[in-house]
């Protein structure tokens, strides 16, 4: 009956579906809310990995720049090794030259030797098929260690004994190795 409801009825009975509307509604906000809180909990465990994994990365990059100095490390030649090696060098070399030096001047005195004594006996034949081929034979012993100080010095390694017993380039550990 339309008559028997009263004005404060009909208030109540918006109130109340007002009530239910705000509380369905609220209900969703509040699902939503939480929707949205665990989706921004999963951004931030995301965002941590991310920084987690750039941070390995730049590790990982660093130490793989420090092992590719250690494996190149392998291939260098300690300097004072070298230097050894070069004054050994330096020394032979001077030897050699100073060999050379000596055999040239024992040729130019020999070939003086030989002009005095050709001049002496200027009408022997014999004497001058001697000096051409002692200059032949001198000729040929000057190049000859020419040639050796030239090949000495144009291969790729050189040939020297080694040092028994060996040590392991990497680790220092003593080897025994027959030369």
């Amino acid at each position: 009956d339309p008559e028997q409801i009263q004005p404060s009825d009909v208030t109540v009975v918006q109130m109340r579906r007002d009530y239910e509307k705000l509380s369905f509604v609220s209900g969703i906000l509040q699902k939503d809310s939480e929707q949205k809180q665990k989706a921004i909990e999963m951004l931030i465990q995301s965002l941590e990995k991310l920084q987690k994994e750039k941070v390995d990365h730049l590790d990982m990059l660093a130490v793989m720049d420090m092992k590719a100095d250690k494996a190149a490390l392998g291939s260098k030649v300690n300097r004072s090794q070298f230097e050894a090696n070069m004054e050994r060098l330096e020394e032979r070399m001077q030897e050699l030259q100073s060999q050379i030096s000596g055999q040239e001047q024992q040729w130019n005195n020999t070939q003086q030797q030989l002009g005095l004594v050709e001049e002496e006996k200027l009408d022997r034949l014999e004497l001058k098929t001697f000096r051409n081929q002692m200059v032949e034979t001198w000729k040929r012993s000057i190049d000859e260690l020419k040639n050796e100080m030239k090949e000495g010095d144009s291969g790729a390694g050189l040939k020297k004994q080694l040092p028994v017993p060996f040590s392991c380039l990497s680790c220092d550990r003593m080897l025994s190795v027959q030369v």
